[in-house]
């Protein structure tokens, strides 16, 4: 039995609703839920982030020097690799479990008004996405914090979290995905994700396509807001890899900053720093006022991104990394040979319907080359996942020779294969690399013990 006031309780109620790949392109249900609930997205200044990779990552380091400078944040990001909790974050940790169901207790009966209203009007009931945007909302004006850092869902125009105007809008590196609902050419998505852009905020954005680029200082020029871009104004001077992580030195908006310690690994990592940098500038001083080194460089180096290239286990050593598209495909790959020397690698590989399982397999494949040794193709428990051994027939067609590729319908059994393959030969330099959705890489921390 579930309790009637617990977590999971919550989550079962709002899995009952349309799921979260079943998106609503519109905002009118939640600017009258917002009106109903007293307006609480403008009780907090928010930094609002977009793109296509790097959300989570750069919203945890935003929070990271925000929470250095003593601003008491909150943090909306999706999706959760455990419990629903961790889309919900208050200064760094997952709100409570009490604040959670409260909240939620306290705004379900003005939620049931709204679909009641949209009941009546002949369309569907405000989503689990929508759901939990508001609950976000609310929980930040409950607590009450400083600052909200708010990663869109999809897009940005009607994203359920665009009810909220972002006193800094980030956007970071735009490439293509979602293309059934974005668009298929970068400068479609980017016209989505420009939709963040509001009156009176500021624009910071990561390198862009050329398109994309002019996308988005078009829409900034149009609501007459201040903007940056990385390459142009602000950027990464130099990285050198590290144990456990890189140094970085940025020259930013308003000052320089160097030997500053990031605990991820890849030049991808260092670029949202960059990015989450010039976003702090642009919130605490208009980009005029220059941070103060000591503690960037504090905030920065505790600050963690679970599922981002990380280290579940050694001997042999695992990595997850939550690579969902073709461009964090290539990503992932460049980390792995840049921050570990293995002698091979073992891939663990399960991709949602729909995304372009194809070109992600193409990219791991073209990357790593002859260091991947095999591959398994899997499946998490998610109704959207691939079957494994059609996800099989495409890493063969990818360029993965057939003899290499093993299927494995569970990813524990998977799991188990990938580490008897590493400890072949005693081979004490092995890896094995677990990616390709957000749900294997979630279901695979859990059965490792994260």
């Amino acid at each position: 039995m579930i309790d009637e006031f617990s977590v999971e309780s919550v989550y079962a109620e709002l899995l009952g609703r349309a799921p979260e790949n079943k998106m609503e392109p519109r905002l009118a249900p939640l600017f009258r839920a917002m009106e109903i609930l007293g307006e609480p997205q403008k009780s907090v200044p928010v930094i609002h982030i977009t793109g296509t990779n790097g959300k989570t990552s750069t919203a945890r380091m935003i929070e990271a020097i925000l929470r250095g400078h003593d601003l008491r944040t909150g943090r909306y990001t999706s999706p959760h690799l455990s419990s629903v909790t961790e889309r919900i974050s208050i200064d760094g940790e997952p709100v409570s479990d009490e604040t959670f169901v409260r909240i939620w207790d306290e705004i379900r009966p003005y939620l049931n008004i709204v679909d009641a209203e949209l009941e009546q009007a002949g369309e569907p009931r405000l989503t689990y996405f929508e759901c939990l945007t508001i609950l976000g909302y609310a929980v930040f004006a409950d607590e009450p914090v400083d600052v909200a850092i708010v990663e869109v869902g999809l897009g940005g125009i009607t994203d359920a979290t665009n009810v909220a105007d972002g006193a800094v809008s980030v956007v970071t590196p735009i490439s293509i995905d979602h293309a059934e609902l974005l668009g298929d050419n970068v400068m479609d998505i980017a016209m989505e994700k420009a939709g963040i852009i509001k009156p009176a905020g500021y624009l910071i954005s990561a390198a862009q396509p050329p398109e994309a680029a002019q996308v988005l200082l078009e829409k900034a020029r149009e609501v007459e807001v201040p903007f940056r871009f990385q390459g142009v104004e602000f950027g990464l001077e130099s990285r050198t890899v590290a144990v456990g992580g890189q140094m970085i030195t940025v020259n930013g908006l308003a000052g320089r900053y160097s030997d500053v310690m990031i605990p991820l690994h890849g030049r991808h990592q260092a670029e949202n720093a960059v990015v989450a940098i010039a976003a702090v500038e642009a919130f605490l001083g208009g980009a005029e006022k220059e941070l103060d080194l000591e503690v960037l460089r504090e905030g920065l180096l505790h600050v963690t991104s679970p599922g981002r290239m990380e280290v579940l286990r050694t001997a042999p050593t695992i990595l997850v990394d939550a690579a969902h598209n073709p461009a964090g495909a290539k990503v992932a790959a460049e980390t792995v040979k840049e921050a570990f020397t293995f002698s091979k690698l073992i891939l663990v590989v399960g991709v949602l319907q729909e995304k372009d399982s194809e070109t992600i397999l193409a990219e791991l494949r073209q990357e790593l080359g002859d260091l991947a040794a095999e591959i398994c193709l899997t499946q998490s428990s998610s109704p959207r996942a691939v079957p494994a051994g059609e996800l099989a027939e495409i890493a063969v067609t990818s360029g993965f020779p057939a003899e290499d590729v093993h299927i494995a319908e569970k990813l524990d059994d998977a799991l188990e294969w990938a580490v008897e393959r590493a400890e072949a030969g005693n081979d004490l330099a092995a890896g094995i690399l677990i990616t390709g959705s957000i749900t294997v890489v979630a279901e695979a921390r859990t059965l490792l013990g994260k």
